[in-house]
């Protein structure tokens, strides 16, 4: 059964003006067909039709959100360990905020060495955003994981069960937290599907 639920088409022809919104797919392929190096995607609104387009085009890009901030994950997707992602709503990686270059892989994220869980490596994250935040002025974080949002960057992780390092590093991230909040920062949970920062494949 055909689907009648409307989709809008971003298209962009690189090294030209020429980009914008179809709203059909007759539309968007008479202007992509044939021409080499087309970019072009369907969505299921226009605003997000744009934002894909004003993030450069980018099918690496997974997901693009609709509210300005500062957005987190971690995850073991990589096949070589825990990585830590942050980006803006856009999915711009944004950890040479607070990385040097060396720490930082060639897809933007941040490898932990081995040991190290995807819970610690979501807890990393979010100390991350939170020192980029407080950089770039930015007032909204987002994350996917509940455990490091409604426990572990408040200080609450238990001491059986966890080592040294995610205590510690648990007692830092609730501190900034803290001072983040105090000057009207606001932390929310976002869907892994709608996450700019998901890496997926979460273990």
């Amino acid at each position: 059964m055909a689907s009648n639920k409307r989709k809008y088409y971003a298209y962009f022809i690189p090294g030209t003006k020429i980009k914008g919104v179809a709203e059909t797919w007759e539309e968007c392929k008479a202007i992509v067909s044939g021409v080499e190096g087309a970019k072009y995607k369907g969505f299921s609104t226009k605003e997000e039709a744009e934002r894909w387009l004003n993030a450069g085009a980018d099918y690496n890009v997974k997901h693009l959100a609709a509210v300005k901030g500062v957005y987190f994950d971690a995850g073991t997707g990589g096949g070589m360990g825990v990585e830590v992602s942050v980006t803006d709503e856009n999915g711009n990686d944004l950890l040479h905020n607070v990385l040097a270059k060396n720490l930082i892989s060639k897809r933007g994220k941040h490898l932990l060495p081995h040991g190290f869980t995807n819970n610690y490596g979501e807890l990393l994250a979010c100390k991350y955003a939170l020192q980029i935040a407080g950089q770039l002025g930015t007032k909204k974080i987002f994350g996917d994981s509940r455990l490091v949002l409604e426990y572990w960057s408040k200080g609450r992780i238990k001491r059986e069960g966890n080592d040294s390092k995610a205590i510690q590093l648990s007692l830092e991230v609730a501190k900034l937290r803290n001072d983040f909040e105090k000057k009207g920062g606001k932390i929310e949970y976002i869907s892994g599907d709608d996450n700019p920062a998901d890496l997926g494949f979460h273990k």
